[in-house]
């Protein structure tokens, strides 16, 4: 029988260690050649917009989809996960806290393998919920000491830190301005909603690693210009992804000042295809879509726990 599993339980199995470990495994197997990934589709209402990932992880067993609404009155997520074998539905997922895990585990990645070794203080943009997500992901891959965070509502930004200090043990501190936050960072990550550059070029320093995802969209943008020319190195979760849904990126490429082929995928850098970092000053920058082989890879480490564990309902299916 399947098994359905609530957002309840996903959130009793998931760690932070299990969603890194998913991640890591989904990138190694595409730049193996042994994964597929579709990049997202939308079929558009006034009201609602209907979100669409779906890929196969063949040498783990799996292939699925996860679709998620959007509208006013919230997103609404669904993994669904099938045996790559037969065929046979295996688990439909509930996936706003496994998303949310998915996103911040792709810039620990990405900040475990970009980044300097010594880096150790973290500034982050955003306070909501896949804010947090990108810290607990950032303080389990590299060893941070300070993470300093920036957001627009105060209250909000202070119970968040409290809160993240509380999970990581790593101190995490509110600071009042965005250039405060990225002046003497060797880590960056912005995780919003904005529809604005949230930094200055010229306050990022030598040997910054910077971690992009919020900018899924030609509405949405993070990053300016000036600041990813300042990159020495752009990666990405996959080419045909970010061409399709990188609003930091899209503008520089119609242009002709960033072409394709600059752009490394994370995964080469993980099996060693692509160089990193080469040099401690240089400027890194990860740019995070998302894709479906991180959720599937991610959903299949938190059915397996389900079933070790007992939790979740069968499905008559």
């Amino acid at each position: 029988m399947a098994l359905f599993l609530s957002e309840n339980d996903v959130k009793q199995l998931l760690t932070v260690e299990m969603a890194l470990e998913g991640v890591e495994s989904a990138h190694h197997d595409l730049s193996m050649g042994r994964a597929q990934d579709t990049p997202r589709a939308r079929s558009r209402l006034p009201q609602t917009v209907l979100h669409m990932l779906q890929g196969a992880l063949p040498a783990q067993g799996v292939l699925g989809y996860k679709a998620y609404t959007s509208n006013r009155s919230g997103n609404r997520f669904l993994v669904h996960l099938f045996d790559a074998a037969s065929g046979r539905l295996r688990a439909v997922i509930e996936a706003d806290y496994l998303g949310m895990m998915r996103t911040g585990a792709a810039s620990g990645l990405a900040a475990r393998l970009l980044a300097r070794p010594d880096a150790s203080v973290a500034g982050v943009f955003g306070a909501g919920w896949q804010a947090e997500g990108h810290v607990r992901a950032i303080c389990a891959a590299l060893p941070l000491h300070l993470v300093k965070v920036h957001a627009r509502k105060a209250d909000k930004l202070h119970a968040f830190c409290e809160r993240m200090t509380a999970q990581t043990g790593v101190n995490v501190v509110p600071v009042a301005s965005a250039e405060a936050l990225v002046r003497g960072s060797d880590l960056l990550g912005a995780v919003t909603t904005a529809a604005q550059p949230l930094l200055a070029a010229e306050w990022l320093e030598a040997g910054v690693h910077i971690n992009a995802a919020g900018s899924n969209s030609l509405i949405r943008q993070e990053l300016d210009e000036a600041t990813i020319r300042r990159c020495d190195l752009i990666a990405v979760d996959a080419v045909p992804t970010a061409l399709a849904e990188a609003g930091d990126l899209l503008p520089l490429l119609e242009k002709g000042r960033l072409h394709a082929r600059q752009l490394i995928e994370l995964g080469d850098i993980l099996v060693g295809r692509q160089a990193g970092r080469t040099a401690p000053e240089q400027i890194t920058l990860f740019e995070s879509q998302g894709m479906a082989i991180q959720d599937l890879a991610i959903a299949l480490r938190v059915l397996n726990a389900a079933e070790l564990q007992g939790l979740g309902q069968a499905l008559p299916y």
